[in-house]
């Protein structure tokens, strides 16, 4: 077709992707790139929480998270709204390059597909958010600290929910092959399934142990 100047690597094969710039980086360089920012920032706020909270160990792992999620919703996500045709970037921008790669496990992102549209939405600016209000709540000990975490932990369960099922559901592959499949979409997604549940379990647990404690004041 006119404007391709590339086979592209993505599934559906037929998928028309005018003016494809294939990745400058190998998929390795990119995966250890993504991972490196996770550890930095996870780093960089487990020595802050110790400099300037007294925070637990378990709250300071649940600071990590959080701040790591909301900042990834308010940047790598947030490049999808001004990039949209990050396919066509020809000037090797990281978040480019790693929605190009990313999206060899799941086409939707090239399709522009609706659902994936309205949740990238909702975690840019209510799920990005949140996330950070909890970080923040965790480290200065509010006593809204256990609800924000419960909030922002059934508002991702709730998009991950939607994101994850919605293939099977309509029975279409975006995967461009079995390795990308369980690489990208099963592997890389699980994260956002288990560590809020996590946090759901740890929040709803606290929660009721200070509901137990007000009662037996009162009584």
């Amino acid at each position: 077709m006119e404007g391709q100047t590339h086979i592209h690597p993505y599934f559906p094969k037929d998928l028309y992707l005018p003016d494809f710039t294939p990745n400058f980086l190998s998929s390795l360089t990119i995966v250890t790139y993504f991972a490196a920012a996770a550890i930095i920032v996870f780093t960089l706020t487990w020595i802050l929480s110790g400099l300037y909270s007294k925070a637990s160990k378990a709250e300071k792992l649940v600071m990590c998270w959080l701040t790591y999620n909301g900042l990834m919703h308010l940047t790598l996500e947030l490049y999808l709204v001004f990039k949209p045709y990050f396919y066509q970037d020809k000037t090797g921008n990281i978040f480019a390059e790693i929605w190009k790669e990313y999206s060899k496990g799941d086409s939707r992102y090239l399709l522009h597909d609706s659902t994936v549209i309205a949740l990238e939405g909702l975690s840019i600016f209510i799920s990005g958010p949140t996330h950070l209000l909890a970080a923040y709540a965790v480290a200065t000990d509010k006593c809204s600290k256990n609800v924000l975490q419960l909030v922002a932990s059934v508002g991702e369960l709730y998009l991950a929910v939607i994101f994850l099922t919605t293939p099977f559901i309509e029975g279409k592959q975006y995967s461009a092959s079995p390795l990308y499949f369980y690489g990208y979409f099963v592997v890389a997604n699980s994260p956002w399934v288990v560590i809020p549940l996590l946090i759901f379990i740890r929040s709803w647990k606290k929660i009721c142990e200070v509901e137990g404690t007000n009662k037996r004041k009162v009584q």
